[in-house]
């Protein structure tokens, strides 16, 4: 085997590698993302009297104290709605 079928060799072994890493960032960042849905429902589903678990009230609670801070206005508890944003909607993907 030639030097350049070495150098191509290991070219395309390393295209590969990144190509997996990308998939993997891309597979980690869509599961941050279905979290983050995960948790946005429960905190309303919380908030609204559909859903009731000791576990989740420290979290709740930590919610509404950031948005608090955030807003400057504290979030009711009942209030499904989500605080206005200043920040354009975000794209699909």
């Amino acid at each position: 085997m030639g030097l350049l079928d070495k150098a191509k060799a290991a070219a395309e072994q390393a295209a590969t590698k990144a190509k997996e890493g990308v998939e993997d960032v891309q597979t980690k960042r869509d599961l941050s993302i279905a979290y983050g849905e995960l948790g946005k429902t429960t905190y309303r589903l919380v908030e609204g009297g559909g859903l009731s678990n000791p576990e989740l009230t420290p979290h709740v609670e930590k919610i509404r104290e950031l948005e608090s801070r955030s807003s400057g206005e504290p979030v009711m508890a009942g209030n499904t709605e989500a605080p206005p944003s200043d920040q354009p909607p975000a794209m699909p993907t």
